[in-house]
């Protein structure tokens, strides 16, 4: 458990950072950008995957070069949600995507269905609309503004976790995929800022390399912990799982109205009370 507690702790902290980056002075896509250089390193010293595979013939290249685009840019995405819609609406609405993810192993991978993951399909519907309802004390405008990008993260991460799958069943590890698309990912990131830079889009800083720094450092620290925790339990995937996500969601709600005063409509906690509902049913349906 004291590794499930440290993974839902990194997770909510991203959002903190994410939260806090403007007023911090921190450009996101530069940070974003020394975050996969600072995962690909620390996955590298750690984890330490296999590379071979990804010299054999029949390595998943398209799988792994489409994923290396969807990770930057999915956390782009959910840098936009948090700073639009806060850190509540924002971690829910990531963790909703296994839904999506529930959906897509029906359709493409022929996934077993039975009634507790359907009913955590169903209700996991109605929370996504409660969290993507207008909150308290905020206008139309920026919730208009807002509703999209909370939209774009769950399905963002839900394309993820497909891709994540279509690479497993080519026989790559999933530790391997994600130690090569981190330094894809980091290549094509440092190309952009270089480009952003020579427009004068940006200005490199020293501010937003610290920020890099810490941003992936939590951010491999929530995969480190989440893959030595289901090392700890190997025979209780479905408990991880579900505290994992669930962690998430109550603790971020807890960091949103406590530590920002984040406010929610009558709506956005009905959903968030769902989307626990939601991943519990899922996880029963995993035993």
């Amino acid at each position: 458990m004291p590794f499930l507690f440290l993974a839902v702790l990194c997770s909510v902290l991203v959002s903190v950072l994410l939260k806090r980056a403007a007023r911090l002075g921190i450009d996101v896509a530069q940070a974003v950008t020394w975050n996969y250089a600072v995962a690909a390193v620390l996955c590298a010293l750690l984890l330490r995957p296999a590379l071979a595979p990804l010299r054999e013939t029949g390595a998943p290249w398209p799988e792994l070069l489409a994923l290396a685009v969807a990770l930057p840019a999915i956390f782009l995405v959910f840098a936009r949600a948090v700073a639009l819609s806060g850190i509540v609406r924002s971690d829910a609405a990531q963790r909703l995507s296994l839904l999506l993810s529930l959906a897509a192993a029906f359709a493409l991978f022929g996934e077993a269905l039975n009634g507790w993951k359907l009913g955590g399909l169903c209700v996991g519907i109605v929370a996504l609309a409660g969290i993507l309802a207008r909150p308290a004390e905020r206008g139309v405008a920026p919730w208009r503004r807002a509703w999209p990008w909370l939209l774009a993260t769950c399905a963002g991460y839900a394309c993820v976790d497909v891709l994540l799958k279509r690479i497993a069943l080519s026989g790559t590890a999933s530790m391997t995929a994600l130690q090569a698309s981190f330094v894809l990912a980091f290549a094509a990131m440092a190309a952009l800022q270089a480009v952003r830079a020579w427009r004068g889009k940006t200005r490199l800083t020293v501010r937003s390399l610290f920020g890099g720094l810490l941003l992936g450092a939590l951010n491999f620290a929530n995969i480190f912990f989440y893959v030595r925790a289901h090392q700890a339990l190997p025979h209780s995937p479905a408990t991880v799982f579900a505290t994992m996500n669930i962690g998430v969601v109550a603790l971020g709600t807890l960091v949103g109205t406590v530590g920002f005063g984040e406010k929610t409509s009558a709506w956005n906690r009905i959903g968030l009370a769902l989307a626990v509902v939601a991943i519990a049913l899922v996880a029963l349906g995993a035993r």
